[in-house]
């Protein structure tokens, strides 16, 4: 079961009050937005939106306690005017986007996000979309030098070279014995491993994580995603309505904070959050998950 992250936290920034309408960007399996619900009733309604159609079917059981306050959209949240527009939803005191992928999507998901299980380097989101790029098409295709860059530029990985270039070696060697590409997850792991220096095999954080994040991030366009919600929260959002940001990385953060920093400049906003606010202890031991989340909040004035 997934944990929603900093649960209080967007209770107490968004302050969601009776009759309010809120949007969850990224419903995931519902979490945070029922207890929104509870917030809002009794007429308060919530507008959830997932890429994940999976995520959209996991939530329809919210249905059979909120019925017409849950309105239910599978669909990318970098199109949030367009979807409030067909969802004939105009009026909205809050939005919340909790822009890391959920546990149920690296556990159950099946798409190649987890470099602990063999699964398809597929890495997108919605499969049923009609979208040629995929991890094992990056991985397979692209040159040495984009391999490089994406490294370097999403995982901020200090080792983008050797393993761009041992991605490359894998790939001719492959080609000239006649075997299949590089097609699964444990496939890369292998590719990875012999591109890292021992010692730095048995760190922390797991030699492969930095280039999957990378991978994933390229191919659901997460930071453009990310850029283009942020680019349309302000304009939708009612006078005195709050905006919820919950990043994983730093490049997610710092594209929020630097937002955030232009709209306060322009007097659109006030910032609720100096500092992004971070999980306690307790949290972090109850779901290891939330130690890289980061809450940021603003205001429309």
């Amino acid at each position: 079961m997934h944990i929603p992250v900093l649960l209080n936290e967007v209770i107490e920034y968004l302050d969601p009050k009776p009759n309010e309408n809120f949007v969850d960007c990224t419903i995931g399996q519902g979490g945070h937005t029922k207890l929104i619900l509870d917030k809002i009733s009794p007429n308060g309604k919530v507008l959830g939106i997932d890429l994940d159609k999976k995520q959209i079917d996991n939530c329809k059981h919210l249905k059979d306690n909120f019925k017409e306050r849950l309105i239910l959209v599978s669909g990318n949240y970098a199109n949030i005017e367009n979807i409030l527009q067909e969802a004939n939803f105009s009026s909205v005191d809050g939005i919340l986007a909790d822009v890391g992928f959920s546990s149920f999507q690296l556990e159950e998901g099946n798409k190649g996000f987890s470099f602990l299980k063999n699964e398809n380097l597929d890495m997108r989101y919605n499969t049923e979309i009609q979208n040629e790029l995929t991890a094992k098409v990056i991985v397979n295709e692209w040159t040495e030098e984009n391999l490089k860059r994406i490294l370097e530029e999403y995982g901020e990985e200090k080792f983008a070279k050797q393993i761009a270039k041992k991605i490359i070696e894998e790939r001719s060697l492959r080609l000239r014995s006649g075997r299949e590409k590089i097609e699964t997850t444990f496939d890369l792991v292998e590719i990875i491993k012999k591109a890292i220096p021992l010692k730095f095999q048995h760190d922390r954080i797991h030699y492969a994580t930095r280039t999957f994040q990378a991978l994933r991030i390229v191919v659901n366009g997460e930071l453009e995603n990310l850029r283009k919600l942020l680019s349309q929260a302000v304009s939708v959002l009612n006078k005195d309505g709050r905006l919820v940001i919950i990043s994983f990385h730093s490049l997610e953060d710092r594209i929020v904070k630097s937002y955030f920093n232009e709209e306060f400049k322009n007097n659109n906003i006030k910032i609720l959050t100096k500092k992004p606010i971070t999980a306690q202890d307790q949290e972090i031991m109850d779901n290891p998950r939330a130690r890289s989340a980061k809450l940021r909040a603003i205001i429309k004035i």
